[in-house]
Formats: C-alpha cells, sequence, structure tokens
C-alpha cells in the first residue's frame, strides 16, 4: 500500500513538473528560456523585423564590405537585412497568401527551439506543434544548421511577399523563407 501512494505521488509530481507544450504560453516560455543564450550574429543582438520596400522592382541588396568583398546571401548584419530577394519575385507568388492562418508569435520578442525536423520534406516544427516549411530554393542556405541544438531561432513576418516569413538563425545570421502550415 505505502509503494503504490509513493509511486502515485511521484508519478504526479512527474506529471505537474513537465512541461505543457500545448499551453497558451508555450512561446513566452521559449522566450525566457532562451534568453540564457546569447546570439552570435548580428552583434550579438537579435535584429528588428525587416521594413518593406516601396519600390517592387527593387534587386536585392548584397552587403559590401570595406574590403571590396560583397555579399549576397541572405542575412543580417549591423541590424541590416541583406540579400533579400525582390518583391516582385513570382517565386514568392501565392494565390491564397496565409492559408493555415498567421502564425501569431512572430518578431524579436519570440526565440524557438525546434522540436521537430524532417529534412526530407525541409519541415521543422516548433512547441505546441506549429510547423512551417523552407522554400525549396532556399533549402541549400539551412540544411546544415543545427536545428535541434536550442532556441535559435526567431520568425518574421515577411515585408515583401505575403504568405511568408523569414526563419533568422540568432547564431548564423542568415534567414531563408518558409510557410506556415498550422498546428
Amino acid at each position: 500500500m505505502k509503494s503504490g501512494l509513493a509511486l502515485l505521488s511521484a508519478t504526479i509530481l512527474l506529471l505537474s513538473s513537465a512541461p505543457s507544450v500545448g499551453a497558451p504560453g508555450a512561446a513566452q516560455r521559449a522566450t525566457k528560456q532562451s534568453s540564457q543564450m546569447r546570439p552570435r550574429a548580428n552583434q550579438g543582438r537579435i535584429p528588428k523585423a525587416p521594413v518593406a520596400r516601396t519600390d517592387p522592382a527593387e534587386q536585392r541588396r548584397p552587403e559590401r564590405m570595406p574590403t571590396g568583398h560583397v555579399n549576397e546571401m541572405p542575412h543580417v548584419n549591423h541590424d541590416q537585412w541583406f540579400g533579400h530577394d525582390a518583391p516582385n519575385d513570382t517565386r514568392f507568388h501565392l494565390d491564397h497568401p496565409f492559408p493555415a492562418g498567421h502564425f501569431r508569435h512572430s518578431g524579436a520578442n519570440y526565440r524557438y527551439r525546434v522540436t521537430r525536423f524532417d529534412p526530407a520534406l525541409h519541415r521543422f516544427w516548433f512547441p505546441g506543434g506549429f510547423y512551417f516549411e523552407v522554400a525549396s530554393w532556399d533549402w541549400a542556405l539551412c540544411e546544415g544548421w543545427c536545428w535541434d541544438c536550442g532556441d535559435d531561432f526567431v520568425i518574421y513576418d515577411d515585408p515583401d511577399h505575403p504568405g511568408w516569413y523569414l526563419v533568422y538563425n540568432v547564431h548564423t545570421g542568415v534567414y531563408v523563407h518558409a510557410q506556415y502550415l498550422g498546428s
């Protein structure tokens, strides 16, 4: 009898202290936990959201280094977003933007840990079951990321391509395009 009660008590204690993945505050908890890991990219800061461009024909802006080198990869440095594709790029056209709805917890205040990753489908999941699919043309930029190393990702609304999000890696400074597929 005593061992049965002890087992029941231990089980209740264990279940009550386990994180609730589907809870509404999961995104906020992820943010608080991640504050312990300082970002390595963008001079150790999470960048503000990118600003929409006013000229739809404006081409991607590369970062020009003082050494003369040019970096056209999509990345953030000194809080500047470089390498973002033109607003009128046909690859990003969606007849029905946001088919799964809007992902509400985006922006610099939310850092995420990937809870599941499927490289064959280019998909990843966050706590609560929220999942995204990386654009096929951006996959080569992120396939080598450490998808399960910690709270390393920030999601931004793509201001130039309705229906798309930017997945920013806080340690490499590189970002890729993804679509939100729901939960």
